[in-house]
């Protein structure tokens, strides 16, 4: 997915118009209602969008969008729609001209019915309206804010700023107000162009859709840094164990216990990755669009980059601290597999050299019985070797003057010898050919 396309994909065109391609004039109000799936958004299925744009149209007998259109623009009659599909929601805005009878009327919503809504293919993210009106001068552009929009803010988080070279004063308090639509007023008391007009319209509404689209992160990164306390508990007293001798923490429960621990950490991470990285790409555009609002303050109150500074940029900061502890956890992780492994080694040398040991001692006894075995087998091969040799020589006897047995005995002393010789000359050839 490709954040850095959204302002492209998610404008909501230069002028927010009241008729086909013609820029908005004020007076007026524009509604937006932004619709998106609680899961699997960004792969939802297209056709549903568009099926329920057509229903949509159907009841005003509206012309339909081109197939796979991924924005249309139609007029009602007394107000003009633009539909658009956008990566994890489609928005719907509505324009009227004129100016009501009271602030922030709310008839704009009838064009939205609420049966249609509620077979949509996912719930209302955002439905945010502005109202524009028009003041003499810039006097009673500050008196509008007394005056028109007094019962319409809470006046506790109410940002007010001048625009357009002190030309029009944008309002808004980022409440929930009646029938659950967020409020946001423009007074504009000078000639300006209403190009101008309508792409300032037009930032205020992308900066309450991507505001509510960043903060769906921050329940995400509450429960993710509840449970990664939970895991670096565990984690730092596994890693305690990794230094215990072996009978009290034997490595495979460590093992078994530290792979479990990182799979958790990181179906955390999977689970979280694309929220956050969201998150954090919608809140850079929140930050651009006030950017390029270009505020002046108005009599001391807040602005909007005040208001995003004190409400917004906490809520972001556990965003991002909970994808840096994320990724902090899972180096921990890693680092006590290290040492994990760093302790297997370890102990299997020591098994080595104690099988080492063990086969040096089983070696000398070899060795030693191999010596007892040679000494044996002269004395066994040199009895039947004499034995043979007294039959032999039995016949020269005589010839020599001796008995048979002096013989036999005058033959053992070389006999044995040439036993002895022969066996050792053979051991010492299995030696210098290694198969001894």
């Amino acid at each position: 997915m490709r954040f850095e396309n959204h302002p492209q994909r998610l404008a909501l065109t230069n002028e927010l118009h009241a008729r086909p391609f013609q820029p908005m004039a004020a007076p007026g109000r524009v509604l937006l209602v932004a619709i998106k799936q609680p899961t699997g958004a960004a792969e939802r299925d297209a056709q549903a969008d568009i099926d329920h744009l057509l229903e949509l149209l159907d009841r005003h007998g509206a012309p339909h969008p081109a197939p796979n259109a991924s924005h249309h623009s139609v007029d009602l009659g007394p107000t003009f729609l633009k539909w658009e599909r956008h990566t994890e929601f489609v928005s719907y805005t509505l324009y009227q001209a004129g100016e009501g009878e009271r602030a922030f009327d709310t008839d704009l919503l009838d064009h939205l019915p609420e049966d249609w809504l509620e077979r949509g293919p996912g719930k209302v993210l955002a439905a945010i309206q502005v109202d524009l009106i028009t003041a003499e001068h810039e006097a009673g552009a500050v008196a509008t804010l007394s005056g028109w929009f007094r019962n319409s803010f809470v006046s506790e988080s109410l940002a007010a700023a001048w625009v357009l070279e002190r030309s029009a004063m944008i309002t808004g308090d980022f409440r929930i107000h009646k029938q659950g639509l967020t409020r946001f007023g423009m007074v504009i008391f000078k000639e300006v162009g209403q190009r101008r007009i309508g792409r300032v319209c037009q930032r205020l509404l992308e900066i309450e859709v991507y505001r509510s689209l960043a903060m769906l992160a921050l329940p995400i990164a509450r429960r993710t840094m509840h449970r990664l306390t939970e895991i670096e508990l565990a984690l730092s007293e596994l890693i305690g164990q990794v230094s215990l001798d072996e009978s009290e923490a034997p490595e495979s429960m460590l093992l078994a216990d530290l792979t479990e621990m990182s799979a958790e950490i990181e179906a955390l991470a999977a689970d979280a990755a694309f929220r956050f990285g969201a998150g954090s790409a919608y809140e850079s555009i929140v930050h651009e669009r006030i950017e390029m609002l270009g505020e002046e303050r108005v009599e001391g109150r807040q602005q909007f980059r005040e208001f995003m500074l004190r409400r917004f940029d906490p809520a972001m900061r556990t965003v991002h601290a909970a994808q840096r502890r994320l990724g902090d956890l899972s180096a921990r992780a890693s680092r006590a597999a290290e040492l994990l492994r760093t302790r297997v080694n370890v102990v299997l040398e020591a098994q080595n050299q104690k099988l080492l040991e063990s086969m040096d001692r089983r070696a000398a006894l070899q060795l030693r019985l191999q010596a007892t075995v040679e000494g044996l087998s002269v004395v066994a091969i040199s009895y039947y070797a004499v034995s043979l040799a007294g039959y032999a020589l039995a016949p020269f006897a005589d010839t020599l003057g001796v008995d048979k047995t002096t013989l036999t005995a005058l033959a053992t002393v070389p006999v044995i010898g040439a036993v002895w010789w022969l066996i050792n000359r053979r051991r010492r050839r299995l030696e210098g050919s290694g198969g001894y």
